[in-house]
């Protein structure tokens, strides 16, 4: 297994373990992928280091197939509860130190952290989330969570503000938000010139608090 990158296990093969697995081996990781299902499989033979079919509910099946090995493990069965819950504590039996788990629901949650998983993933309700915030503002191009009610976002520069300095949307002083950066096109702008002045479509990385941030997305 290469030195400089880590080693993974993905069980379950669907759309949401396939393209972790895969866009994890094309970051360079040896990738372990395993599925009860042949097919799954053979749609991954070529993209990862080692596919197989196995049965991650039988702890001898995933030693022989290598997950104790492995540096993480991604539990990424979505339908069947118990399976996804009994994967979960396998990996840990055959030594794996970091595990992640797909949940349903915030009993299924529970239930993962309760039986040792690592972290926990509500990929449907993350995504709707997402979504949710993104399609309120369209001014809002992306965010992301920082944990503790911080979030950084990318805001589209609007026409009502080119030629306005960065120093005049008095970031820190209205909203309590920090601009981290302004990027027009690839070319990177130190927030630190409030004398730049903006032109419509260029990128503001902005932090703070979500009400915050929805403040000036309103006033936009």
């Amino acid at each position: 297994m290469p030195d400089i990158h880590r080693s993974f296990v993905v069980i379950g093969l669907g759309t949401f373990g396939a393209t972790v697995a895969m866009e994890l081996a094309r970051l360079g990781n040896y990738v372990l992928g395993i599925d009860l299902a042949e097919a799954p499989v053979a749609r991954l033979a070529d993209k990862v280091a080692h596919a197989v079919i196995a049965d991650g509910r039988d702890e001898a099946a995933l030693r022989e197939a290598g997950a104790g090995k492995v540096d993480v493990g991604l539990v990424a069965i979505g339908e069947d509860l118990e399976s996804n819950i009994v994967c979960t504590m396998n990996l840990k039996l055959v030594g794996v130190k970091t595990v992640w788990s797909k949940a349903k629901s915030h009993t299924h949650f529970r239930i993962l952290t309760k039986v040792g998983a690592t972290r926990v993933v509500q990929a449907e309700q993350q995504m709707g989330q997402h979504v949710a915030q993104v399609l309120h503002n369209p001014a809002m191009l992306d965010y992301v969570s920082l944990g503790n009610g911080y979030h950084v976002v990318n805001i589209a520069v609007p026409e009502k503000l080119a030629d306005k300095t960065l120093g005049s949307l008095r970031l820190l002083d209205w909203y309590d938000l920090r601009c981290l950066g302004l990027m027009r096109g690839p070319e990177f702008i130190d927030p630190g010139a409030p004398e730049t002045r903006l032109k419509a479509g260029d990128l503001l990385l902005l932090l703070g608090r979500r009400a915050n941030l929805r403040s000036f997305g309103d006033s936009l």
